[in-house]
């Protein structure tokens, strides 16, 4: 069902999709941009004033960050180590940032084109007696951002 007009998302209402594998740990997703260059084409008009015209250029490629709850899982890790090992071919997935919106119905659907693990970090201190939630942190490479 689709929120009523004066209803907006809340950013607590959100998953993320990997290839089909639904983390239900998400933390935080940061970082998601859609980008491009811009062309400055400057030139003299007929009158001789001077004009500068900005253009769209080529898109840019971004990177978003991911941060969940550390558990057992190690798909992230195993993820990261595909690209780490150069194995491209199967480090590129479809990854989708599901938004919900308050009966956890799907309203948004933000596909990150040909994604890949760049960075991934244990978050969180290891310390006696600390009692903080330990995450993992990944950096998704991406190609473009669909909106659906």
């Amino acid at each position: 069902m689709a929120l009523p007009d004066l209803d907006s998302a809340v950013g607590h209402s959100f998953g993320l999709d990997v290839d089909g594998n639904v983390f239900n740990t998400v933390i935080e997703i940061s970082g998601l941009k859609l980008e491009q260059d811009v062309i400055e084409h400057k030139h003299n008009t007929p009158d001789g004033k001077y004009v500068v015209k900005k253009l769209p250029g080529r898109p840019k490629p971004g990177e978003c960050t991911v941060t969940v709850g550390l558990t057992a899982h190690k798909g992230l890790h195993d993820w990261h180590k595909k690209s780490a090992e150069g194995k491209m071919g199967a480090a590129r997935k479809g990854v989708a940032v599901l938004i919900y919106d308050y009966e956890g119905a799907v309203i948004k659907t933000i596909k990150l084109v040909n994604g890949w693990v760049k960075s991934w970090e244990i978050g969180g201190s290891l310390k006696a007696g600390d009692t903080s939630v330990l995450t993992e942190k990944v950096t998704i490479a991406y190609e473009g951002i669909d909106v659906e």
